[in-house]
């Protein structure tokens, strides 16, 4: 390979790992660590504040699933990948910015402002998603993926580090600012993304009579008449609609279940993500390397199993060290599983169709409105349950979100026996199960 070329390929790769390490502090400062948790307990106060962040999870997710399937699919023949990561990533920095204006009762306008930040990180993850076929190949796609998430909880500490220093020595009132700081590092750190990533992908032109909208959608109806000659996908879309719930539960409630069940204040929530981000970093390259050595279905399954029996020391312990010591352990496999279902579908996809598929996948992602649906509901009612059958408030609470905890739990364990039923997908290559070109 001519040195010019491997420069620009590395340089390339390099531009898009930096997408991961920006968007991370948006996971970490927005998601994990700060922003559900002052939702949930400063914006709304009690117990509906866990229900009404699954609310808004659960829209936020819902929206994504209508839009990137088509996108995808018009990705895919106009080589538009970068223009929607722009466009999404755009949308989700300016309202995370804008997170900076709720206040104590501001619920509408902490629900919608959030809505949308999610909504841009959300979509734009998928089009990012999509561009690791054009900065890997695939012996190395799960190696690529790997270093991404890694360099991407590099990304979350570092944003994390960041807003440690205001908040301990001024004090809570200067979490807004926190929000500020993730939407500046989210976008400074996709700009080398914008620049540098390059699709492989030639436009295809438009036939004449037909616009974008139609052609995507045309393409979408023909990959659902030939769906049955994608059978491993399908498979493997119903296993991912199950254990991506339990992963994206247990990513929004962390904070809530920590400052809940533990009694974690601001600052040891921080801690907290710094360090599930810490051994993240060392999950995602070790699954990722795993995956290509091994097999990603064999990685992701291990990641996903020993996952669920982590979080089951949840319910045998009240001390925080021990919180923290299983929190090393949940980051280090979440993050595994996580990095090694981002390249399974760039292996089981036909390669001209990469973006489209990402974006069917996002239909099960969006499914993961179910999941906080399903915990906020449950939590809500067990809590009422438990205050009608005489129990305290505190105790009442605490009590609710075991039962949500176990509702995480079984979603991943029923979404890794269905991925059982995926035939193999091949380390080093494509899936063989794949329909043949």
């Amino acid at each position: 390979m001519p040195s010019t070329e491997k420069a620009v390929q590395t340089r390339s790769k390099w531009a898009w790992y930096f997408y991961d390490f920006g968007n991370s502090a948006y996971a970490s400062i927005i998601l994990l660590a700060v922003y559900s948790a002052f939702f949930k307990n400063v914006v709304v106060g009690g117990a509906g504040g866990t229900r009404l962040w699954g609310i808004a999870v659960g829209i936020a997710s819902a929206a994504v699933a209508l839009l990137t399937p088509i996108l995808g699919a018009i990705a895919d023949f106009t080589r538009f990948k970068k223009q929607f990561l722009i466009l999404f990533t755009s949308l989700s920095v300016v309202f995370t910015g804008l997170l900076f204006f709720v206040r104590k009762g501001n619920v509408f306008f902490g629900m919608l402002f959030f809505i949308l930040a999610e909504i841009g990180y959300r979509a734009g993850q998928v089009f990012y998603d999509a561009l690791l076929t054009d900065v890997s190949t695939d012996e190395t796609i799960g190696t690529i993926s790997g270093k991404g998430w890694a360099f991407g909880m590099v990304g979350g500490i570092l944003s994390l580090a960041i807003v440690i220093i205001p908040i301990q020595f001024i004090g809570d009132h200067m979490i807004p600012f926190s929000f500020l700081i993730a939407a500046l590092f989210f976008l400074f750190s996709s700009v080398p993304s914008f620049l540098w990533v390059k699709e492989k992908k030639q436009a295809e032109g438009i036939p004449p009579g037909e616009t974008p909208l139609s052609l995507a959608l045309k393409n979408i109806a023909n990959t659902f008449r030939s769906i049955k000659s994608y059978k491993e996908f399908v498979k493997y879309t119903i296993s991912f609609l199950f254990y991506n719930n339990g992963l994206m539960m247990l990513m929004d409630f962390a904070a809530i279940i920590g400052a809940t069940l533990f009694g974690l204040d601001q600052m040891e929530l921080i801690i907290f993500v710094v360090l599930i981000q810490f051994t993240g970093a060392f999950g995602a390259m070790l699954f990722g390397n795993l995956a290509d050595k091994l097999s990603s279905k064999t990685s992701a399954i291990l990641a996903i199993v020993i996952l669920a029996f982590c979080l089951c020391g949840l319910f045998f312990t009240t001390s925080k060290a021990l919180f923290f010591v299983i929190g090393g352990f949940v980051g280090f496999f979440m993050s595994g599983a996580q990095t090694v279902s981002r390249s399974i579908v760039g292996q089981l996809a036909p390669p001209d169709r990469v973006t489209e598929f990402y974006g069917f996948l996002s239909i099960a992602s969006a499914a993961t409105f179910i999941g906080p649906l399903v915990f906020s509901t449950l939590t809500f009612r067990m809590h009422n349950w438990y205050v009608n059958h005489g129990f305290n408030e505190v105790l009442a609470e605490k009590n609710s979100l075991l039962w949500g905890i176990g509702s995480i739990i079984a979603f991943l364990l029923v979404g890794a026996a269905l991925f059982l039923l995926v035939k193999h997908i091949a380390a080093n290559g494509r899936s063989k199960s794949k329909k043949a070109s």
